[in-house]
This record gives C-alpha cells, structure tokens and sequence, in this order.
C-alpha cells in the first residue's frame, strides 16, 4: 500500500512538473513574439507636444512630456540662440514642429546630442533672456511640462548673461546616468587599430545627425538618407575583406565636426569619405545630380560657397560655440591641407567622379572645391559627396531607391579599390 501511494505522489508530481513545464513554455513563447515597442524597449521619457506663445516682448516655449525630466538652459551668441539640454528623450512630436518661429524665436530643433543627452536649439530674433526655467510635474490630467519664458533684452545685457551659465536656476544638472555617458566619452580613449590589421582603414562619415536634421522634405531628412546609405556603402567594403571601416556614427547621435576628424586621425585612416545630399532654397530654381567636393582655402562657385556655409554651421546648430577654436589651430590645419593630402583627395575625386558617372546621374559641374571647414579632416585625404538634391522629384526618388543605392555604393567600392590598389597589393589583399 505505502509502495502505491508513493507512486501515485510521483505521478502526481511529475503531471506537475509537466504542466508547469509546459505553461512556462507557452508564456517564453509568447513573450518572444510580442513586438518590441519604445515603452517597452526603454525608459526614455516620452515628448508628445511643443508649442510657443507670445510676442516679440515676451515668449513661451511649453514642451509635453509623459514624466518631468531635469535639464539646464544656458544662451549663446553670434547667432542669438537658447540651449535647452536634457536627458535622453524620445521625441514624437507634430512633424514640422519647430520650422514656424513665434516672437522671440526664430525657429527651434531638437534630437539627440549624446547617448543619454537631448538638446533643443532656440535660434532667436534677437537678444533675448530667460526669465524662468522650470518643470512642472503631472496634474489635473495635464502632463508634466517644460517650460521657459524668454523675454527682449539688449545685446550688452546678453553678453553679461553669458558668463552667468553657472547659476543654479538655469543649470540644474541633467541626470546622473546623461552625465556620467558623457563622462565617460570625453574620458574614454578611442580604440586605437590593432597593429597586426595591416588593412587600410576608411572613415565613412555620414553627415549631420541628433539634432541636426540636414536638409528635408515633408517626408524625407537628410541625415537618415545618408546614413542608409552610409551603412550599406560600410556593409559592402567589409564583404570585401580588404579594409577596415569605420562609421563616425552609426545611429541617429550628433556628432560635432571636430570630433568626426578625430576619429580619422587616430585611426590612421586612409581615406576619409563624407556622405551628404543637398537642397537649393524654395524660389532658387532646380538643380539635380551628384556633386564630389574636394578641400580648398576657398570654394569654387556661389553653389560650393553656399554648401560650404551651410555645412559650417553644423556645430552652430548643436550648440557648439565654433568661436572658441584657437587660431593658431586653424592655421595648423590649412597648412596641412595645402601639402600632398591636397592631391591625394583630388586624384581620389577624379577616379571617383569617372566610377559614378557610369551608373549615377552628377550634377553638371560634378566636381567643386569647397570651403576648408566642410572637410575637417586635411591631413587625411578625403572627399565629400553630396548623393544628389532632394530638392529635385527625380534626385529624392533615387535616393529612396534601394537599386540606386546599391550601383551608387558599388561605384564608390570601385573607386575606392583603385584608389588603394597599391596598398591592397603590398599586403596581398588586390583580388
């Protein structure tokens, strides 16, 4: 009897077992083939709606967000303009929110700046100072809100508040976790290549970023065209086994144009190429193809002069302060771009230019030089490519156009094979 009963426990257990096996099967199953969505994926705040109210006396910028966040303000000048920095935030604003200014701002944009940090960018009308900076918490129904005032003031008086960034009720700190990323990026060395990888290292550099949209349309923006593009151009050369790639970015992050260049520099690069598409102003007609910019001390046209200011103004619009760069650097960096990199990047642009005219339409003058600031890297030869205009009906579909984006990338492979087919064959990597 004691013998059956124990069996008759087991039996019981092991239907148990079984049962509890089979429950957890069901819900592991379940739980992989929910679909990953960004509440689940990650913590990130969410902004749902920005909006401005007021006069060129007094203005209101009210930002929606689903829990209050911490942040720091501080102005800028030369142009006039207002930083607002904050954690990292998931922005599902209003398309086209921020294009229409309203009293004292001009316009406004917004992204990510860092890897745990958001910004917005307040270009203003004119001289302006913030008279309250503070996050409201959840009430009433009412989601919690950020909200600065701004208000008309003198140009001395705003050159005064420059110096005052410090002060507490316009710079609380951020968030521990966006400041300790940050931390660790200014601190953290970049990877240096390994030595026994004798392969040509190549920088593709897709341009803009974060907070710096590049040029749009209603649906399209150029910093997600060309980082498509960039990762594909990326994925083909590694198929290829001869080179080492790296991308100065790899997602939607901002990276400052000083900072694109380091990376070409301390990876020893040999070829440093900027991927972009550009735009002529509504009213200024149309033009359409692909343009390959070289470096220059000045640039070739008005068109290549206007690329070149737009290009520059990068940094302007992530809030960096270009003034600060010593001179003596600058003067550093041209004479450098006036040696043997200089032709380097030519000769390059050339068996480039004759690689994409056979499967890309180019502009009519396919080859400009551009402003020295656009190609930040002078001591390592390099190019900048602009894809085509998205300004154009014809040039936008190409660029959306996953086989234009294929024979474009193999021409660029090709070029770049030619280019360092001398290295390849030192190393026996040519075929």
């Amino acid at each position: 009897m004691a013998s059956r009963a124990i069996h008759r426990v087991l039996f019981m257990a092991a239907l148990l077992c079984a049962a509890a096996l089979l429950c957890h099967g069901t819900a592991l199953s379940a739980a992989e083939n929910t679909p990953v969505t960004p509440a689940n994926a990650s913590n990130f705040p969410i902004a749902s709606d920005a909006r401005l109210a007021g006069d060129n006396k007094q203005t209101r910028f009210v930002l929606d967000l689903d829990k209050a966040v911490r942040f720091r303000a501080f102005t800028l000048a030369d142009p006039y303009r207002v930083v607002l920095d904050i954690p990292q935030v998931t922005f599902q604003l209003p398309p086209g929110i921020g294009t229409a200014g309203r009293g004292l701002v001009k316009a406004f944009r917004y992204g990510l700046v860092m890897p745990g940090g958001s910004r917005l960018v307040f270009d203003l009308t004119g001289p302006a100072k913030i008279t309250k900076a503070a996050v409201l918490d959840a009430a009433y129904g009412q989601p919690a809100r950020l909200v600065l005032e701004f208000e008309e003031t003198d140009r001395t008086s705003f050159v005064q508040l420059l110096g005052a960034e410090s002060r507490p009720e316009l710079r609380p700190a951020i968030g521990t976790a966006a400041a300790a990323v940050a931390s660790a990026q200014a601190t953290a060395p970049i990877e240096a290549p390994a030595v026994t990888d004798s392969r040509p290292v190549i920088v593709i550099d897709p341009g803009h970023g974060g907070i710096d949209n590049g040029t749009q349309t209603s649906t399209e923006s150029e910093k997600n065209l060309v980082l498509g593009f960039g990762l594909a151009l990326r994925e083909r050369l590694e198929k290829s086994g001869k080179y080492r790639v790296v991308m100065t970015r790899t997602d939607d992050t901002f990276i400052p144009l000083d900072d694109r260049v380091k990376i070409a520099r301390n990876q020893s690069a040999a070829l440093f190429v900027s991927i972009h598409a550009d735009a002529l102003p509504r009213g200024e007609g149309d033009a359409q193809g692909a343009t390959i910019y070289t470096l220059s001390d000045r640039a070739s046209d008005a068109e290549a002069e206007r690329l070149a200011e737009a290009e520059n103004k990068a940094d302007a619009i992530g809030g960096v302060n270009l003034t600060e760069e010593p001179t003596e650097v600058a003067d550093i960096l041209i004479d450098l771009a006036q040696r043997e990199t200089r032709t380097f990047s030519n000769h390059f642009a050339r068996l480039l230019l004759g690689e994409m005219k056979n499967n890309v339409r180019m502009h009519k003058r396919p080859l400009k030089s551009a402003g020295f600031r656009v190609l930040k890297a002078p001591d390592v030869p390099s190019v900048l490519v602009e894809l085509g205009y998205v300004s154009n009906k014809g040039d936008l579909e190409h660029l959306v156009s996953e086989g234009w984006r294929s024979r474009t990338v193999g021409s660029m492979a090709s070029a770049i094979d030619a280019f360092l087919a001398k290295r390849l064959a030192r190393i026996g990597l040519a075929n």
